[in-house]
């Protein structure tokens, strides 16, 4: 049985590893053991926002402080070993996108949580936006009537900073693997995860189209999921895109009785306004501030607290990741 405050163990510090600590800690759930994270500037905002945890050098050395709970912010080629690791240790992880760069290595990690019976959690965080529940709300009621068509969008126009995105072997993709994984799993979740019939895709690295056994890692993508409801999911996502902005982020769902879309605001990638359609008329249901990065940390955190085993839910991780070999064309 867990404790009322799990002990939790951090492997990699970048911004969005100390964001997280940061969520985590402020929830009230847990206490940080250790961490993992060789640069001396994370090391010092970690002691600072936790005094008491250990600086470590592996993994291994994580474990062997008897962990509830593990947090993954380390680059994409290493989620999957290192999940695995943590979970046949009994240990809990929540882990940053992509839980693995193939469906193969998902679905690994999802049946070994099930088979330690461990909460996995992975922070697909824009599900955790106001916006996005409302609009899911509205799905989910019947409000929109039968949905038939998703346009789902992610342009950045800066591009990762760190040159293992631009490696396949270690980022697994590019804008896909990177963004476009928010966008089918915001596509599949906000439906209830309907089975995917067809998926067809296009990849562009520079303008140019790639073929589906380039080394290169796509900088603009678009895609096509075709659901057994007969309803059409359209995606699109990209780097450097020339959008006149810092980043164009939407999701639109019409439906035979309604429409709503989710959109960022001035190119923020964090501030959304969230709209209901009828017809020529809408309906504001959202608007900004809404402080939603940590959210999916912190309620993996609060189930671990109340002693949250393997949650069935997670299988749908599988799903996503299936999706993202089909758009390429794996």
């Amino acid at each position: 049985m867990i404790a009322s405050r799990p002990r939790l163990g951090f492997l990699g510090l970048g911004w969005i590893g100390l964001d997280r600590m940061k969520a985590i800690l402020a929830s009230g759930t847990v206490e940080v053991a250790g961490f993992v994270d060789p640069a001396p500037e994370a090391a010092g905002q970690a002691h600072g926002l936790a005094p008491g945890a250990r600086q470590l050098s592996s993994l291994e050395d994580l474990l062997a402080l008897g962990l509830d709970g593990l947090v993954v912010a380390t680059p994409n080629a290493l989620h999957a070993a290192q999940s695995l690791a943590a979970l046949r240790a009994g240990v809990a992880v929540f882990c940053q996108k992509p839980l693995g760069r193939t469906a193969e290595e998902v679905r690994e990690v999802v049946s070994a949580a099930r088979e330690a019976d461990r909460l996995l959690g992975v922070d697909l965080s824009y599900r955790w936006t106001e916006g996005m529940q409302r609009l899911r709300d509205l799905v989910r009621t019947g409000t929109l009537g039968r949905v038939h068509a998703l346009d789902l969008v992610f342009h950045n126009a800066y591009g990762p900073d760190k040159p293992w995105f631009y490696d396949r072997r270690l980022a697994g993709g590019g804008c896909v693997m990177d963004l476009g994984i928010h966008l089918v799993d915001l596509a599949l979740w906000l439906l209830d995860f309907p089975k995917v019939h067809a998926v067809g895709s296009h990849l562009f690295a520079g303008g140019e189209p790639l073929a589906p056994d380039s080394e290169r890692v796509e900088d603009y993508a678009a895609a096509t999921l075709e659901l057994d409801s007969g309803a059409v999911v359209r995606l699109a996502c990209s780097w450097r895109l020339h959008a006149g902005r810092d980043a164009v982020i939407a999701a639109e769902v019409y439906g035979s009785r309604g429409g709503a879309a989710f959109r960022n605001i001035d190119g923020s990638f964090y501030d959304f306004v969230t709209e209901h359609f009828s017809g020529t008329t809408g309906r504001t249901m959202t608007v900004p501030p809404d402080r939603w990065g940590g959210r999916a940390a912190c309620d993996w955190a609060r189930r671990l607290a109340r002693g949250g085993r393997h949650d069935p839910e997670s299988e749908r991780l599988v799903d996503v990741a299936e999706v993202l070999d089909r758009i390429y064309r794996r």
